[in-house]
């Protein structure tokens, strides 16, 4: 489970807008960093701990905007969740960024509640894909415990084969195949034909790797 104090990274060249947004996040319990400029910001370490991001749109000066900000993330693969602000309406850059995931585009004014929905709704999803990461991170370290025989036993469960159907494609005796299925399971902690399923799926392109290395 993932844990720590969320933490919202605040971007607005506006001192007061990002101070009252910096005091409604501590208010909410979340730890919180202030930044006049997206360059400011890209000098940041960002934390490991579930974090969203309050991004303005329009900086003044050569600062990147906010819609370059988010481009300049997704390709170096910082998947912080961003929620946009902004004191222009534009409805084609908030497309353009919700097209590109941004969590939320709200208009200032916006109410505190609005801003305080869209932060816990990028928090949530940040939680989730951390949540994510760990279940593959734990996935992948047991299954690095198995032999190439194992690995290949494993995926063929996962395709719904049982033991008899097993030996066959391995050209091993029935008896074989369980004893090295019962290893497998044994390392992976895993009791059920189901839960292996689970755990090809748990860890996406991962189980793909495993695949070209057994095929």
């Amino acid at each position: 489970m993932v844990s720590g104090q969320a933490i919202v990274y605040v971007v607005d060249d506006e001192i007061q807008i990002r101070t009252a947004i910096g005091n409604l996040c501590e208010e909410t319990g979340h730890r919180v960093k202030l930044f006049a400029s997206t360059e400011e910001f890209l000098t940041e370490n960002l934390s490991s701990s579930p974090s969203c991001l309050v991004l303005d749109v329009r900086f003044p000066g050569t600062s990147p905007t906010g819609l370059e900000l988010q481009r300049r993330l997704a390709e170096t693969g910082v998947p912080i969740p961003i929620v946009f602000i902004s004191g222009h309406s534009d409805v084609r850059v908030s497309v353009e960024a919700m097209k590109r995931g941004a969590v939320e585009f709200l208009p200032k004014p916006f109410r505190e509640q609005e801003i305080l929905d869209a932060i816990r709704h990028g928090i949530e999803r940040d939680r989730r894909r951390l949540e994510r990461e760990d279940i593959v991170r734990e996935a992948r370290q047991r299954v690095e415990t198995l032999t190439a025989r194992e690995r290949e036993i494993m995926l063929l469960m996962a395709e719904g084969l049982v033991a008899k159907q097993i030996a066959a494609r391995l050209g091993v005796s029935e008896v074989t195949a369980k004893v090295h299925r019962a290893r497998m399971m044994r390392k992976l902690e895993l009791r059920t034909p189901i839960e292996v399923v689970r755990l090809i799926d748990s860890m996406g392109r991962e189980a793909e790797t495993i695949r070209a290395g057994t095929g």
